[in-house]
């Protein structure tokens, strides 16, 4: 079984620096030209994915679909486990705003922000389900940022702590119960955006 992981593409909040959390912030049109370079470069790949799925939030779902329509695979139904981190208070803040608020040490201290526990909790459960639901199959998943930097750290975690950036491209490969990276982080189709 592989796993694609995909961080959906720019929206007017990433490009102000704000955080956005749950917030369901739409993609703005470098996100979509970003959503389509990864499209047409996969389309150009061998075809490894049965499917796309991707967080119920507007900006992985828009993104998703641009991806399964150009690839001509399904789209299944929308998945909230997907979801970015909840940043509760924090959502819509920049980081100058954030440390003057509530100092460096923000996520420990500002209101209703979801821990890292929180986070790899659903999203294993979801990767769990898959496997029984889908072992077969090679799903190609759309999320977020934060959300995606802790599935990795948690299932691969000799993995580099990179961040990970808007339309980066991920393959993880399930082999003897042990996930294994493929690819990591990529993003060599933005240059062609």
């Amino acid at each position: 079984m592989l796993i694609g992981l995909v961080r959906h593409g720019k929206t007017d909040w990433n490009e102000q620096g704000k955080i956005q959390g749950q917030t369901d912030i739409p993609l703005n049109e470098v996100g979509i030209v970003q959503a389509k370079a990864l499209a047409e470069r996969l389309s150009r790949e061998d075809q490894i994915w049965d499917a796309v799925i991707s967080s119920d939030l507007q900006r992985a779902h828009a993104t998703a679909q641009i991806i399964a329509s150009k690839l001509n695979i399904p789209l299944l139904e929308s998945e909230p486990r997907l979801r970015e981190r909840y940043f509760g208070e924090v959502e819509g803040t920049r980081e100058q705003e954030r440390h003057e608020r509530w100092g460096t040490n923000w996520r420990e201290v500002a209101e209703g922000v979801e821990s890292n526990a929180e986070v790899r909790a659903r999203g294993l459960s979801a990767i769990n389900e898959w496997k029984l639901k889908y072992p077969k199959r090679n799903l190609l998943v759309v999320s977020h940022g934060s959300f995606l930097a802790q599935i990795m750290e948690e299932i691969c975690s000799d993995l580099e702590d990179q961040y990970i950036s808007n339309l980066s491209y991920s393959i993880l490969e399930l082999r003897d119960e042990k996930w294994h990276p493929q690819l990591y982080n990529c993003t060599i189709h933005l240059n062609e955006a």
